[in-house]
């Protein structure tokens, strides 16, 4: 498909279905990059569903996805944690088929959530699971650096989620 294709739009509500199924696509490509277990998505009932796709439309947050067709190869999200916060990139995914500067995906991903963010602070920042070297590889490229902070992953197989950042400003 050509990139005129392409949309990039804000879930809603009613997108829950297609938002479950993205997610659980995320979660069976990249089980450490979510901070979520599939089995746990899995669980998850309808309301949970609406509410998580009505991120696209609620302030502090953003929900972004990638659709060609009738398909929904990729979603970015955003979310600000508190007032003396900068935005925080979440829930990034792109399709395997679909990722690469060919495609353009996820440059039109990230340009949707760089303007959502850029009206909510200076700073993009990010966490990123020290063994997940395709995703740092891919946020390099993209303009992100390390910041040097990092935290504990939550979840099995542990590790640390490191901080970057890409400056919004410049």
């Amino acid at each position: 498909m050509s990139a005129a294709e392409l949309v990039i739009r804000p879930t809603r509500e009613n997108d829950w279905q297609a938002v479950r199924a993205l997610r659980l696509e995320m979660l069976r490509d990249t089980p450490i990059a979510y901070g979520e277990t599939l089995e746990h998505a899995l669980a998850l009932d309808e309301s949970v569903w609406r509410h998580r796709a009505l991120r696209g439309q609620t302030p502090g947050q953003a929900s972004f996805v990638a659709i060609e067709g009738e398909r929904w190869v990729g979603h970015m999200g955003g979310w600000v944690p508190d007032a003396s916060s900068d935005p925080l990139l979440v829930g990034v995914f792109v399709a395997p088929d679909r990722r690469g500067d060919a495609a353009g995906v996820s440059r039109a991903l990230l340009e949707a959530i760089e303007d959502w963010a850029s009206a909510r602070g200076d700073t993009l920042r990010l966490e990123v699971h020290e063994d997940n070297a395709r995703a740092i590889r891919f946020y390099e490229k993209l303009g992100f650096a390390f910041t040097g902070r990092s935290r504990p992953y939550e979840l099995a197989p542990g590790g640390l989620e490191l901080e970057m950042a890409k400056d919004l400003r410049g």
